[in-house]
């Protein structure tokens, strides 16, 4: 059984654990600490030098980093996968938007500001605005989006919903209002719909 090297409170995680609910794909979850460097140590390192997780690990040895990889590969040939090329273009596309001009925002926001030790947080307090500024217009984008359709890729729920729903649905607990994002929040509903979804606390 493959085993998830994972931070419980990380929506990154989060992704890993509810597409391989949906696909019937069973984990070994193995859990680190948010803060205390277990994932610095020379044994997760040889593993991953980036120290990072999510990590999935084979029982062959294997290993791949990155959530949105992760995904992406284990929903191969899935319902969570496009059937059309472009479709499958536009799920990656909303992939690399989630980690370049989502995630770095509204997910530093929740940790450090609903998670982290507070002198983690008033070590950062100067870039709060910073978050809350590029956060919002990121959610603004997928605002935009989804007032036209129903889903981020092709027809249907994908991996590129996924991707986005790990962060959004607790966007909150970062300071960010989705009362301002209607077809956000109906969009978080539809999500919460599909057959097989955890929350983000199910193991």
């Amino acid at each position: 059984m493959p085993v998830l090297h994972q931070m419980p409170l990380s929506g990154n995680c989060y992704k890993v654990r509810l597409t391989a609910k949906q696909l019937g794909i069973s984990l070994t979850l193995r859990d680190y600490p948010e803060f205390g460097g277990a994932t610095r140590t020379p044994e997760f390192l040889a593993k991953n030098p980036n120290g990072r997780v999510p990590l999935l690990e084979w029982e062959d040895g294997r290993v791949l980093p990155e959530s949105n990889a992760i995904i992406w590969h284990l929903a191969g040939g899935s319902r969570l996968v496009p059937d059309e090329s472009w479709s499958r273009a536009e799920a990656l596309s909303w992939m690399f938007f989630e980690q370049y001009s989502h995630e770095r925002y509204v997910a530093v926001a929740r940790f450090y500001l609903a998670h982290a030790p507070k002198d983690e947080l008033k070590k950062r307090e100067h870039l709060v605005c910073e978050w809350h500024a590029k956060g919002n217009a990121a959610l603004a984008v997928m605002e935009d989006h989804l007032r036209k359709r129903d889903w981020f890729a092709g027809a249907r729920y994908s991996v590129g919903d996924i991707a986005l729903f790990g962060y959004t649905h607790c966007a909150e607990e970062g300071g960010f209002n989705l009362g301002n994002y209607p077809a956000i929040t109906r969009w978080i509903e539809r999500v919460r719909e599909q057959p097989a979804h955890i929350s983000l606390s199910a193991r």
